[in-house]
């Protein structure tokens, strides 16, 4: 570990990742070293100068655990081993190595939920009903019909209970069938997961992103789900109509939290975040990160499953995470691995360029750490995958009503004039963006005037300024189209205005006489043209 990474331990406001900008990085359409066509941990490695010239404080990456990748490494056969298709443990330190020594710290997922049906321990427990495993994940009996246990349904669509002949019982999954969950109810799973985190804060990861948590913990008395409202919203899972009470969401899942933060700040340094789904997450966020003793953040969904940015959307967000005492630090995404691209998603073809500069500030300019995913550096687009090209289980089964997350997983496009965009010598897992050869890293650094470059500038100025790094937000106005915002700390207020509207507007007049200290769009502090933003002093 180099240096600047020396662990110190999360004691005050400065701690390493408060207010820091996390790169997302999903490996199988990062960079394939081996032309395989699947990305790799040595691809990744090969690419993070990329990465650290960005300026970026920490990489993030998904999983590239053993899996027989059913859900693509979200079903995990071992918690510490490497899947041959990413490379080896030692392609792993590697990684670490160069990340440290670029000034990056590295942040992996860990899946707690639920593991592979092929792991070790599920095939103990199926075993037998007696066996030193048995209990480990959530068996049942059936009804006395012979039916499941409760009506609870899985995220992927059907019943979430198998049936298992060979203790003649069903197990829970809130996921694939192929993702059997581990009962955290019981205190060996526990101390096992306790030891899979140990396993990895030893070989030099600064941190976690926790995969799912609120689905880590069921009801044990196993009492049905209350059928969930109509909102008028297209349903097309099973899982879309009810009310998720029983399956998910235990009150003592903040109780296991606090053992894991306890884990890691015995290693100093370290920084833990929680994935939390669903329509109303927030309670549990606030949960998960209440107080000193357990996750230092959560991972807000407030923007990546949102149809439109707005400024009242971003007021919601902010004033969901108060700078008061107890209050946890949150983290904004408006794009990851499973939601489309904002690009694609928030505006028309026409605006798409402007969109991103003003997207891109706005997500550097809120209150909380910043995470990119891997090509939002770049406004990649949305790609359409054809049902003969698609990998993604969920949109299989639901095609086509389930927007597939194979879209926003297409390969990073790396040299414009290379085969397959310089991701692979080989045909990719995924087909490359049809577009996404003009939007590449190697013509995007040559033109100071591109996305990539302003990102750079972007991030370097949130650095420099202790009031987007660590300052309190107060929402000033949240219109129609016009939202203005003040960051302030250490004796300096910052108004951020943003024009989300694609007609220009008159700049607030709490703008005139300030100094502009970033613009795009061609905004001033007299008028936003469309999609214009501005940070003034």
């Amino acid at each position: 570990m180099s240096p600047v990474l020396a662990s110190q331990p999360d004691t005050d406001a400065r701690a390493w990742w408060r207010g820091s900008v996390i790169y997302q990085i999903y490996p199988r359409s990062f960079a394939d070293s081996n032309g395989d066509g699947v990305g790799d941990l040595a691809g990744v490695t090969a690419h993070l100068d990329h990465v650290a010239a960005l300026g970026v404080d920490a990489v993030w990456l998904s999983p590239f655990f053993t899996s027989p990748m059913r859900d693509f490494g979200y079903d995990i056969s071992d918690f510490c081993g490497v899947d041959p298709v990413f490379g080896t443990l030692a392609d792993f330190d590697a990684l670490i190595a160069r990340a440290h020594q670029l000034g990056l710290r590295v942040l992996i997922d860990q899946v707690y939920s639920h593991s592979s049906d092929q792991h070790p321990w599920f095939r103990e427990s199926r075993a037998s009903r007696d066996n030193p495993r048995a209990d480990w994940y959530v068996w049942a009996d059936p009804k006395a019909d012979g039916s499941p246990p409760t009506n609870w349904q899985s995220v992927f669509g059907g019943p979430a209970w198998t049936w298992d002949a060979r203790r003649g019982q069903y197990y829970l999954h809130n996921f694939l069938r192929e993702q059997p969950d581990l009962n955290f109810h019981n205190p060996e799973v526990q101390e096992a997961t306790l030891a899979t985190a140990k396993f990895w804060l030893d070989r030099g990861v600064d941190g976690f992103r926790l995969d799912a948590l609120n689905f880590s913990m069921h009801d044990p008395d196993l009492r049905d789900n209350p059928p969930a409202p109509d909102t008028g919203k297209p349903r097309t899972r099973s899982f879309d109509f009810q009310q998720h009470l029983y399956n998910q969401s235990h009150a003592d899942i903040p109780a296991f939290l606090e053992r894991i933060r306890a884990l890691t700040d015995s290693y100093g340094g370290r920084f833990t975040v929680a994935e939390v789904g669903g329509p109303t997450p927030e309670a549990e966020m606030h949960a998960f990160t209440a107080g000193e003793g357990r996750l230092n953040s959560a991972y807000s969904f407030a923007f990546l499953y949102a149809d439109r940015l707005t400024p009242a959307l971003v007021r919601d967000a902010a004033a969901g995470w108060p700078a008061e005492p107890g209050m946890g630090w949150p983290s904004w995404a408006f794009e990851n691995h499973d939601a489309p691209r904002a690009v694609s998603r928030w505006v028309d073809a026409a605006h798409r360029a402007d969109f991103a500069r003003m997207k891109m500030l706005l997500l550097l300019s809120l209150r909380g750490n910043a995470i990119l995913f891997q090509g939002e550096e770049l406004g990649l687009t949305q790609v359409e995958i054809g049902f003969a090209d698609l990998q993604d289980p969920e949109a299989i089964a639901n095609w086509p009503l389930t927007l597939s997350r194979d879209g926003v997983r297409t390969p990073m496009p790396w040299r414009a004039d290379a085969p397959q965009l310089g991701f692979s010598e080989g045909r990719p897992w995924l087909p490359v963006g049809p577009d996404h050869a003009a939007l590449a890293v190697d013509r995007q650094s040559a033109d100071a005037g591109s996305l990539l470059n302003l990102t750079r500038r972007l991030i370097a100025l949130r650095h420099a300024n202790p009031a987007l790094m660590t300052g309190s937000i107060t929402i000033h106005e949240a219109g129609e189209a016009l939202l203005l915002f003040a960051r302030a700390a250490e004796g300096q207020t910052l108004l951020c205005a943003f024009n989300m509207g694609d007609s220009a507007v008159p700049a607030p007049a709490a703008l005139k006489g300030r100094r502009v200290v970033e613009a795009v769009n061609g905004a001033t502090t007299e008028m936003l043209p469309p999609f214009a933003a501005l940070i003034a002093e």
